[in-house]
């Protein structure tokens, strides 16, 4: 057994693992080194059993003692867990005046969100080799936004079979736009299937990640006072977190009940009540359709129409669910099919507008004539036709939003909102709406400062994210990393956005963070950070390639589009196709990074 002495001399690692032999639960320790790893190939190593063994761990200066227990459990621990589990199997141990001043690793890598780009990261991670990491979750499951968002009629707002990872795609989805429930259960699929599930910790609401630069490690911690060391952080939590309020004055004072649609109430029943709902976005087109039947009246109140085109949907029938399932390469097929088609008319058009204007032009007549064709009152027609160019704010597939408003107990007020009162809403007209139910339908903050991410992300100097993107506006080099944030990785950062489907950039980004990590592990490095040039560089393009974008080059005046920020670019939005970000991901120059070991 290794001596105190020798496991305070150096930068150890410990290992534990507790098994049950033979119906009685043992412990097993053996300490390795932050260097190198344990040197397996030594050992035999049977599934589910510990075998005795000969095992050596390596310094660079020097072999260390053997150890003489190997479990293919293992799992790194503090120093003081390392001498609890000591204690339990070698009582002749004295620790008690063991002390060290280098923080040990908790695990290599923390994930922070457990939505789909936490479990893609995950997924990832494990092919690749990396196996040693912990996602933390502030919720109590898998899902991100089709765990919090149940409101009615939730739905896949592009075609379902383009809304899954490539590498595990459903041959069972109940429609071509799917509800989220079955989002929210394949995200749970996929945990499970994967392993993934034994890399969560639940109910861990990230407050800070801050980059320790004397021991090139980073410390996460939550808003329960439990803190996580890692070598290396990931940003997964998404844009769709922080839920927008409407900042409209008096609205403390409403005595009715308040809820957003991304925290919906479902014990509050809306059976025969006034309803005021404020938005007609993604959101609104989905929930208005469901509960407007059960109302009394609803006044719906838009500031900004969005685009709509027709909704295709319809249910999968189950002999084409069996071709999915058994057919070679149907399913992909049909899957690269509906992403051709959302990518053109929701991202391709809005990118390279100059050269696509003529089919932004036939998709909003396409639109007005849906319209037209849906709504009887050629002004309530007028004031859902919007008056900046489609593309300019996401826009979206209904059949079912515009015929709500031939219903009598139905108002579209396009007046603006002066005040909410105790009882209702006062409109720029100075008349008031009595209500019982007030519904935000605004959406989430996005690149707001504090917003993306929503928890602290301090690096060299203590640095916080948020201003050195306030003082320099958003970017990442490949929507990934930022310099002066070593170890720091992103999924769907700033610019990565170019494809109406997020799981293929979610494919494309985790490849990039994999890429980074087998050329520091190659190289012997256990620091990775972006270099400058690279990243003005990067960002220079983008700018030039912005010039093109609708943003740019179209009217997007009074869009109030989420995909413009206050700097008045556009960073949701990456100018380039899906195609070049995957090629980019799998091509670009290791010599864009700095690769160091500390």
């Amino acid at each position: 057994m290794v001596s105190s002495t020798a496991v305070l001399e150096t930068k150890w690692q410990f290992y534990y693992c507790n098994f049950d032999l033979l119906g009685a639960t043992q412990t097993v320790v053996c300490p390795g080194t932050t260097e190198h790893k344990l040197a397996e190939n030594q050992c035999r190593v049977e599934p589910f059993s510990v075998v005795f063994c000969g095992l050596t761990a390596y310094r660079p200066e020097r072999r260390v003692p053997k150890t003489i227990f190997m479990s293919i459990y293992w799992q790194k621990c503090t120093l003081e867990k390392y001498k609890m589990a000591l204690a339990a199997v070698d009582t002749s141990q004295d620790f008690s005046e063991a002390t060290s001043s280098v923080p040990v690793l908790d695990h290599d890598i923390v994930i922070i969100g457990c939505g789909f780009s936490g479990l893609g990261t995950g997924i990832k991670l494990l092919k690749k080799g990396f196996g040693d990491f912990i996602i933390l979750e502030k919720a109590d499951g898998v899902g991100g936004t089709w765990r919090d968002n149940t409101y009615p009629g939730l739905a896949v707002d592009v075609p379902t079979l383009s809304y899954s990872f490539g590498f595990e795609q459903n041959p069972h989805w109940s429609n071509l736009y799917a509800p989220g429930s079955e989002l929210k259960a394949y995200a749970e699929h996929c945990a499970k299937k994967y392993g993934i599930t034994a890399h969560l910790r639940y109910n861990c609401d990230v407050t800070e990640t801050a980059y320790d630069e004397e021991n090139n490690v980073w410390v996460t911690s939550t808003a329960d006072g439990r803190t996580f060391t890692s070598r290396y952080v990931v940003s997964a939590t998404g844009y769709l977190t922080l839920p927008k309020l409407p900042d409209i004055e008096g609205i403390d004072d409403f005595r009715g009940k308040k809820m957003h649609t991304g925290r919906w109430d479902h014990s509050h029943d809306l059976t025969g009540e006034r309803v005021g709902f404020i938005g007609t976005g993604a959101t609104a087109i989905q929930v208005i359709p469901e509960i407007v039947p059960k109302l009394k009246s609803l006044s719906v109140y838009q500031r900004t129409p969005i685009w709509l085109l027709p909704k295709k949907d319809m249910p999968i029938p189950n002999w084409l669910q069996a071709g999915f399932k058994h057919v070679p390469g149907l399913q992909r097929s049909a899957r690269t099919m509906m992403q051709i088609f959302t990518d053109t008319i929701m991202i391709n058009g809005l990118v390279f507008n100059k050269q696509l204007s003529w089919m932004i032009k036939w998709l909003e007549k396409f639109s007005i004539k849906h319209i037209r064709s849906q709504v009887n009152d050629p002004e309530i027609q007028n004031k859902l036709i919007p008056e900046y160019d489609f593309g300019c704010k996401r826009p979206s597939f209904t059949n079912k939003f515009y015929p709500v408003f031939n219903e009598e107990h139905v108002e579209l007020v396009t007046d603006s909102i002066e005040r909410v009162t105790e009882k209702g809403i006062v409109t720029s007209d100075g008349k008031e709406r009595e209500i019982d139910t007030l519904i935000y339908g605004t959406g989430f903050e996005v690149f707001q400062k504090g917003s993306v991410p929503t928890f602290g992300v301090k690096g060299l100097s203590g640095l916080d994210i948020s201003d050195y993107w306030e003082a320099n506006r958003y970017q990442a080099f490949e929507g990934a990393t930022v310099p002066q944030f070593p170890n720091f990785f992103m999924i769907m950062g700033p610019y990565s956005v170019c494809s109406a489907s997020y799981f293929g950039m979610i494919e494309t980004q985790t490849r990039h963070l994999t890429r980074c990590l087998k050329a520091a592990e190659k190289r012997n490095a256990n620091y990775i950070e972006v270099k400058q040039s690279a990243n003005d560089k990067n960002f220079k393009k983008i700018q030039k390639r912005a010039k093109y974008t609708i943003f740019q080059s179209g009217n997007c005046g009074g869009s109030n589009s989420y995909y413009i920020d206050r700097h008045g670019d556009s960073p949701f939005i990456r100018p380039s196709t899906s195609i070049e970000h995957w090629l980019t991901s799998c091509f670009f120059r290791m010599s864009n990074y700095n690769f160091k070991a500390k």
